[in-house]
């Protein structure tokens, strides 16, 4: 199972950066990182989309959701086969915005493996026959950080970022709480968790990581949000012409 992860995600990922590495002028690891980010990243862009639109149709539907939840409080089957009811009625799957962070995930680990191991001499070993060994990467980039040891900036940038992103996504209000439902504040409860404690738990954990690997996920986020930023707006003007077509 590891030789076959090592053999689709990191020695490709490894090879990649290396490349990259080599490829550039001024040899910068940091600039190498930019690259591959932005190559996974369109990868991956198609499932990151489908997320950005489940998320969207999810938040849309909460207050219909929160309605279910009090019609049908004390009766818990009739109320899950309403809940799949209106997702199909809406064409909304509730794990499409779970699916691209579990794809993703691989990707994550591969990274970390390149920046824990990969850019040692002796991690040098693993690359391709094509790819030239440098002998030695200069984890420094940019002349001011050294991206194999953790970095709190890069970690509260990323941080600041994955905020950025929660706080895009549109909320909708949910419905007047009736008294006496136990699911009664769960989705703001949930919107705090995403808009607040995600964010501090990627700074704490950023903090401890190497700097590359930080510096990748902060970069992820960000593509990430202005992705999400053009499709929303460009959501935002279809729906505007559908209210104003007759």
């Amino acid at each position: 199972m590891i030789t076959l992860f090592n053999t689709i995600f990191y020695q490709p990922l490894f090879n990649l950066l290396v490349w990259f590495y080599n490829i550039i002028p001024g040899h910068d690891v940091g600039v190498a990182i930019v690259l591959l980010t932005i190559l996974i990243k369109l990868i991956l862009y198609p499932f990151s989309l489908q997320a950005i639109r489940a998320q969207k149709s999810l938040a849309e539907l909460q207050p219909k959701i929160e309605e279910l939840k009090v019609k049908y409080k004390d009766k818990k089957e009739e109320m899950s086969k309403a809940m799949m009811d209106l997702y199909k009625e809406h064409k909304v799957n509730p794990l499409s915005s779970c699916l691209p962070i579990l794809i993703q995930l691989p990707f994550l680990i591969a990274v970390y493996q390149v920046f824990i191991h990969g850019l040692s001499s002796q991690g040098l070993e693993n690359l391709y026959s094509f790819v030239a060994n440098p002998g030695h990467i200069n984890a420094v980039s940019f002349g001011i950080l050294d991206l194999s040891k953790p970095n709190i900036i890069l970690a509260i940038l990323a941080g600041a970022a994955q905020f950025w992103q929660a706080k895009m996504m549109p909320r909708q209000k949910p419905p007047q709480k009736v008294t006496g439902s136990k699911d009664e504040g769960m989705a703001a409860m949930m919107n705090k968790q995403m808009l607040y404690f995600m964010p501090a738990i990627t700074v704490f954990i950023g903090a401890t990581l190497p700097g590359g690997l930080t510096f990748y996920w902060f970069l992820t986020t960000l593509l990430t949000v202005f992705q999400q930023h053009f499709y929303l707006k460009k959501d935002k003007k279809a729906d505007d012409k559908r209210q104003i077509a007759p």
